[in-house]
């Protein structure tokens, strides 16, 4: 299998297991208050994910200087991408939420470009500013059915390009197993601090399979998506992405009965629209680059030429 075909399943993998997670948490909305679900989650997904890393041999914290930041600062994402999207969760359809999220990629390219120096052309800046209002579609601020919470997905978006960029930036040398363990730590210890302030619940058995099956997923999704982040060329699987809102649409109808409107669906249409444009245009440039790079610097002069940059 080729490492582009691993990279693609490995981010379907990742999303479906993230939206599964998702379901479960929201499942628990009525039972207990965020944070709870969030410590009792990491308790149980963090043990076993340090028993698989382990048993993998893959289990290493000693790493370069370099390395050690960029893990704190993807954990330092995922903490944030937790808290805003799970707060939000609680208060969202599923649908609605996951739609706001098909925007990662397109802040993604947007980041790379301001932090990292990459080229974007006007076609691609173009794409992002249309995704964006696909986005405020989906929003739509100053509306009746407008909600805070809807600009907590957005907080959660802005965490996950942080988290997204921080993985690719981590060498080789640190195993995908110590990344994620790290990030399940870091999310654990955040729901503990947060219980300072919240009345515990009894948890019913219900809500125990719950949190099982919410810590499975996520050791899942923590793993697929450092994978996916990791192996082959991002915009390849990166399209990939998108499969998280079907499965978002199926289970929040058929386990939570609710349904987007046409507005919604019309944004989000917009936004993976503008998303899948965007990758097709990175993946031809990159085609065009190897090319250029095979024939030599007799074809140099076409690459200079703006018009052809973009």
């Amino acid at each position: 299998m080729s490492p582009n075909l691993r990279g693609a399943l490995f981010m379907a993998a990742g999303v479906c297991s993230f939206t599964t997670n998702d379901a479960f948490m929201k499942s628990l909305s009525d039972d207990m208050s965020m944070f709870q679900a969030i410590f009792l989650r990491g308790i149980l997904g963090t043990v076993l994910l340090v028993i698989v890393a382990a048993w993998m041999g893959q289990l290493h914290f000693r790493m370069s200087a370099r390395d050690g930041w960029m893990v704190l600062l993807r954990t330092i994402g995922e903490v944030g991408a937790a808290y805003f999207f799970i707060t939000a969760l609680f208060h969202l359809p599923m649908a609605n939420a996951s739609a706001i999220m098909q925007a990662l990629p397109l802040t993604v390219t947007l980041a790379g470009a301001v932090f990292l120096g990459e080229k974007v052309g006007w076609r691609r800046l173009s794409a992002i500013l249309v995704g964006f209002v696909g986005v405020m579609l989906i929003i739509r601020p100053g509306a009746d059915g407008f909600t805070i919470y809807s600009l907590y997905v957005v907080a959660a978006v802005l965490s996950v390009t942080i988290r997204d960029i921080a993985a690719r930036a981590v060498s080789s040398q640190t195993s995908s197993m110590t990344v994620a363990v790290a990030a399940s730590i870091g999310v654990w210890l955040f729901g503990a601090a947060g219980l300072a302030g919240v009345e515990w619940q009894p948890v019913s058995p219900g809500g125990w399979g719950a949190l099982t099956g919410a810590a499975l997923m996520l050791n899942l999704a923590y793993i697929f998506s450092t994978l996916a982040m990791r192996v082959g060329d991002i915009a390849f699987a990166a399209p990939f992405r998108y499969t998280s809102l079907l499965w978002a649409l199926v289970l929040g109808f058929f386990v939570f009965g609710d349904w987007p409107d046409a507005v919604t669906l019309l944004g989000a249409a917009i936004v993976v629209a503008t998303g899948v444009f965007t990758f097709h245009r990175e993946r031809k440039l990159a085609s065009g680059s190897a090319e250029t790079a095979e024939r030599g610097p007799q074809s140099q002069a076409s690459v200079d030429n703006p018009r052809d940059s973009i």
